[in-house]
């Protein structure tokens, strides 16, 4: 029997303000909007969707560090892009060896990454 998932339909982003968080996505990281959302944007082919937990009565809680890796050509360009729109990294950024990354949040606290592998899957 093959799997039950079929694949991955959309990320969910908390937000206490899903507005703030698009423009951030959007605007500062220079994400595609989707056109038919006011609350969705587009990650390559993968859909984020912002959704407000105090709008169900749950409270914000963000999502660890990294949860969104996104691949970047440049690590250290594409960092310093970001630092010059005001955007705070956490630390240094780290070579692995076979991968670059940068750490930062949104403004809601959620984790993200940049992120490029360098040394090809064997």
């Amino acid at each position: 029997m093959g799997s039950l998932i079929q694949s991955l339909d959309f990320v969910a982003i908390p937000s206490t303000d899903a507005a703030r968080t698009r423009a951030f996505y959007v605007d500062t990281l220079g994400l595609r909007a989707d056109d038919h959302a006011k609350s969705e944007f587009w990650v390559g082919a993968t859909c984020c969707v912002i959704w407000e937990p105090a709008s169900m009565g749950w409270p914000l809680v963000p999502q660890p560090v990294g949860s969104l890796a996104l691949r970047v050509e440049d690590v250290p360009a594409a960092r310093a892009a970001l630092e010059g729109k005001g955007i705070q990294f956490v630390g240094d950024t780290i070579d692995t060896g076979v991968c670059r990354m940068a750490l930062f949040a949104d403004p809601d606290g959620n984790g993200l990454m940049l992120h490029h592998r360098y040394v090809p899957y064997a």
